[in-house]
């Protein structure tokens, strides 16, 4: 759990992919600094465990069944959530597929896939919540990608890559639209090292905070330096 602590009593927030890695993280995070928080996942048991630790803390939670690729799911998963407490002041885009395959050896089905979770299931929970906070007066959403799409790669994972390019270029556009309806659009840039959960989850408590009421199309990139060092070593080659 990280050093740095925020306000969020009185405010609620949808995690997508938060029964593990880095969605995991960020809820237990905004629930400990007061918010509640409904834990989606496409792994209902995994995203109950999320809720029943938020709870025997003391917090707020409830657990839903998403796949953040359909539509029709991501609905219900926003009613559900405004069901149950009544509001959305934050969005966490967490939910994620990675297939480490080489170029020249990825598999079709694998490839649209990703497509259809980390970018289009980025993009409908991202519209769908946002039509609820423009109603609302206003709200955060951030995005976690991987920091290989801002400055470096990675040994295979063309497909996640992408995704992640896509979802910057997404989070810059989206938060340009959405500033009209007081609505900040950011990025977390991280990578899955169990080490920088606590910076991941400072960034998420900052970007969702009052503390960032000027922050929008930025992509905060926490990893601990990994893309220094590994910029650094490409370079001196």
């Amino acid at each position: 759990m990280p050093d740095f602590n925020v306000d969020l009593s009185g405010r609620t927030a949808l995690i997508t992919g938060g029964g593990a890695g880095g969605g995991r993280v960020i809820a237990l995070a905004l629930a400990a600094n007061g918010a509640s928080v409904a834990v989606s996942d496409l792994n209902i048991e995994r995203a109950d465990k999320v809720a029943d630790a938020i709870r025997a803390d003391g917090g707020s939670a409830i657990a839903l069944h998403a796949d953040v690729s359909n539509r029709f799911q991501v609905a219900n998963m926003i009613e559900r959530t405004r069901d149950a407490f009544g509001r959305i002041d934050s969005l966490v885009n967490a939910a994620g597929i990675f297939h480490a395959e080489p170029l020249l050896d990825v598999d079709e089905w694998n490839w649209r896939r990703q497509m259809e979770v980390n970018i289009s299931g980025t993009f409908f929970c991202t519209q769908l919540v946002a039509r609820v906070m423009a109603d609302e007066g206003g709200g955060s959403i951030v995005n976690l990608v991987s920091v290989a799409a801002c400055n470096s790669s990675l040994p295979a994972g063309i497909g996640y890559i992408t995704g992640s390019a896509g979802v910057i270029g997404m989070t810059r556009q989206a938060a340009r639209e959405l500033a009209l309806h007081g609505i900040r659009v950011n990025c977390i840039a991280t990578n899955t090292q169990e080490k920088l959960t606590a910076d991941v989850a400072g960034a998420a408590l900052f970007l969702s905070s009052d503390a960032a009421s000027s922050k929008t199309g930025q992509v905060l990139v926490a990893d601990g330096g990994g893309s220094l060092r590994a910029w650094s070593s490409a370079t001196s080659k």
